[in-house]
């Protein structure tokens, strides 16, 4: 058992990509593509904040309402709002309307601007970047956190971030390519360019 799931057309892919064409499209596309610039960064941070304690099909989904309603993710224009503003989101039914998750991406927009004087936000995360990624075979091979993320959680929190715990860095490490734990036998594994397929390394 290789543990990912052959679909209609023939491309194997991990058990949470196969079915819902919206998580097919997102893990084909995008999830696990480097990003580095600090607006796209800002906003995985953001979103991968809301979605603790969620399914994030459900973030997925709400995205294009979390663009409009975080100005698709600005930093400058978010560490602007006002608790008025946060009252405004609450009222949105598009997006999770939890007071703590909205106050924490504004939190964590000023906390972006001012990383400026330090180098920015992409500099600050990819130093985190580890020096092997792991090699899962199934699911169940794959790490929640790892030595990288708890220390990067806990810079992310001496500048300021809130909801930036070590299993959600884990997380956003994934899905921005820092790590590679696509599952070896799916056709996504070493499309990041960060970590080839022949240059595979393990954290065991």
């Amino acid at each position: 058992m290789d543990g990912t799931v052959t679909g209609d057309d023939g491309l194997g892919r991990p058990p949470w990509a196969a079915n819902d064409p919206l998580l097919r499209e997102y893990y084909d596309t995008e999830w696990g593509l480097p990003v580095r610039d600090e607006q796209g960064l800002y906003e995985r941070i953001s979103l991968e904040g809301f979605q603790a304690g969620l399914s994030w099909a459900t973030i997925l989904r709400k995205r294009p309402a979390f663009r409009e309603a975080f100005h698709n993710f600005q930093p400058d224009a978010v560490a602007a709002y006002s608790d008025a503003d946060v009252e405004r989101l609450l009222q949105n039914p598009g997006i999770v309307r939890n007071r703590l998750k909205i106050r924490a991406a504004i939190t964590n927009a000023r906390a972006t601007v001012a990383l400026r004087e330090q180098g920015g936000l992409v500099d600050f995360v990819w130093q985190y970047k580890p020096l092997a990624t792991p090699e899962p075979a199934t699911h169940a091979d794959i790490p929640t956190q790892s030595a990288e993320s708890v220390a990067l959680s806990k810079a992310l929190r001496k500048q300021g971030f809130s909801f930036v715990g070590p299993t959600t860095m884990f997380a956003l490490m994934e899905a921005i390519g820092m790590v590679d734990t696509h599952l070896l036998h799916s056709h996504r594994r070493g499309s990041s360019g960060i970590w080839p397929p022949e240059l595979k390394t393990s954290q065991k």
